[in-house]
């Protein structure tokens, strides 16, 4: 990546439930990407010693806003990679399941956000069902299991578990250079929305997001721009 563009980075400590500080530094951080036009990743740091301090100061409005956060990202006109370094649980978790690529250290541990020694029952739990699989999101669930940095590659949680996280990323970083991040963009919404779409359904979006690449490639539409669906 490029020394004269700055990556935009965000970094949530592990075990926190939802904050304003930390909505705040997401939004951010989500503008500072969409500001370069999806063409530089947006790098996000998780982990850390973990926090547990309950949801006594949260309430509903913020969690609203906190999933409309997550989903921003998941529908961000960039590349997203996390970089895992510890515990990875609460609102970290939360945000690492948003993320298109996941590097962690071999001493990071993960877990489902917990409000005192409960699952929290937030949207990291629909994800995990499409990501991982039921059975496998049940016992993250249920009693608030936590698993290791290789089980969690194991069940996809996690890409690629690495003693060095800072080559990682440069790699990761360097694949992505001349990478359209909006089109990286285009193709996790078809990714999330097929779950849930049947083919016919779903036929509508994909030739749109084909006649969008042709035209690109012809050069005759802006690689910012997402097709509407």
């Amino acid at each position: 990546m490029s020394d004269a563009v700055t990556v935009p980075e965000i970094r949530v400590t592990g075990g926190e439930p939802p904050a304003r500080q930390v909505l705040a530094a997401l939004e951010n951080a989500c503008a500072a990407a969409e500001d370069l036009g999806g063409a530089v990743p947006l790098v996000v740091r998780l982990g850390g010693k973990a926090r547990q301090s309950g949801f006594h100061e949260v309430d509903v409005h913020l969690v609203n806003k906190w999933e409309r956060a997550l989903r921003r990202v998941e529908w961000l006109g960039a590349v997203t990679v996390a970089v895992v370094d510890g515990d990875c649980t609460g609102t970290a978790l939360e945000l690492l399941l948003c993320c298109d690529h996941r590097i962690a250290s071999p001493r990071s541990v993960f877990g489902v956000p917990l409000s005192g020694t409960t699952p929290w029952p937030g949207m990291a739990l629909h994800r995990l069902v499409h990501q991982t699989g039921l059975a496998r999101a049940r016992r993250l669930t249920v009693f608030g299991q936590r698993v290791d940095a290789h089980e969690a590659a194991a069940i996809g949680l996690v890409d690629e578990v690495v003693d060095d996280v800072a080559a990682a990323l440069t790699g990761v970083l360097a694949r992505c250079e001349g990478l359209a991040g909006s089109e990286a963009g285009v193709r996790r919404r078809l990714l999330l929305d097929a779950t849930a779409t049947g083919f016919d359904e779903a036929l509508g979006a994909h030739l749109a997001a084909c006649d969008r690449t042709l035209r690109r490639e012809r050069g005759q539409a802006p690689a910012e721009q997402l097709p509407e669906w």
